[in-house]
């Protein structure tokens, strides 16, 4: 069976798969989307790395709103 962070994880693979498909058929929105695929993908791997973990708050990759 699963576990909740394996599922957190497929579910943010999935949001990032969403995102990159509504960026390639709105091209107004294409940069936006790939920030949120690009954001979901990366919160995804840390969760299957280390569930438990928090980002420092000054880690370049992370953007200000994912840490409130």
């Amino acid at each position: 069976m699963a576990t909740n962070a394996e599922l957190a994880a497929k579910l943010l693979r999935a949001a990032s798969n969403f995102f990159r498909a509504v960026g390639q058929q709105n091209p107004e929105l294409h940069d936006q989307m790939n920030t949120n695929a690009d954001a979901c993908d990366m919160i995804a791997d840390r969760v299957e790395v280390d569930p438990l973990g928090s980002p420092a708050e000054d880690e370049a990759d992370v953007s200000p709103e994912l840490l409130n």
